[in-house]
């Protein structure tokens, strides 16, 4: 198994899903980790209890708030005096449709913008004014295979985020490679998660048709994703995206 024993390893949105898969993962990989666990809190104790306060440090914000993720990242950095790798994967995803009022509309496009990838760049900025004074570190943003190939129509707000999110995460490869950054993005397609449960259980039939392998990934598969590149082993991958869709969109 990849080990992380040494790096500190600040994770957003950990509180369930794909984020409270990785931190587990991230732990048992020996990293310390530093978990923002959202506006409720929900999820630190078992955590806590398994790993203990010296490997697991809980933190909370409301990533719909400015300035929150620089104060999140801030406060991950004074844990223990420096963070190794930022793992970018809060997010959120409201239906939203066009025939929705205006207002409500428009609410539920900023809300998604800032959240997905205000937020995000936010939290890389602060992570590359750290690498800047630390000899570098890692990035590692979390996408979505609708980053390249749509949604819905009642989600073209998230396919739009996660867009950015992606161009984002190339531009920081690009033009921080030389300060010892790297940069990746994973961009899964359908995971097992709890906020996902009802739709997959909805359309299964569909799904099956739609995915190759026949299910969505389980959350694990994005964490050991995120264990690997976590790692630094192959350095001169900075700048790509990991798909994770079971070959439901090959690019």
């Amino acid at each position: 198994m990849t080990t992380l024993a040494g790096k500190v390893v600040f994770v957003t949105g950990a509180s369930r899903g794909i984020g409270a898969v990785t931190t587990r993962i991230l732990l048992e990989a020996g990293a310390s980790v530093v978990a923002h666990f959202g506006r409720t809190g929900q999820g630190t104790e078992m955590l806590l209890e398994t790993f203990g306060p010296d490997r697991m440090h809980p933190v909370h914000g409301d990533l719909a708030r400015v300035g929150e993720a620089t104060r999140l990242f801030q406060e991950a950095v004074a844990w223990k005096g420096r963070v190794d790798v930022l793992v970018n994967n809060a997010g959120i995803a409201p239906p939203l449709n066009i025939d929705a009022p205006l207002d409500k509309w428009s609410e539920v496009w900023a809300e998604t913008l800032h959240v997905n990838l205000l937020s995000v760049a936010e939290s890389c900025r602060a992570a590359l004014l750290h690498y800047g004074e630390h000899g570098g570190g890692i990035i590692i943003n979390i996408a979505s295979r609708s980053a390249f190939r749509g949604d819905n129509p009642d989600a073209m707000h998230y396919a739009a985020s996660k867009g950015a999110v992606i161009t984002l995460t190339k531009s920081i490869a690009r033009g921080f490679a030389g300060q010892g950054v790297l940069a990746y993005s994973v961009a899964p397609g359908w995971v097992k998660t709890e906020m996902a449960e009802a739709y997959l259980a909805e359309h299964a039939e569909e799904l099956r048709r739609e995915l190759p392998m026949g299910q969505a990934a389980p959350p694990e598969d994005v964490a050991n994703t995120v264990v690997f590149l976590a790692s630094g082993m192959v350095p001169h991958m900075t700048g790509a995206t990991l798909d994770i869709n079971g070959a439901s969109y090959v690019r």
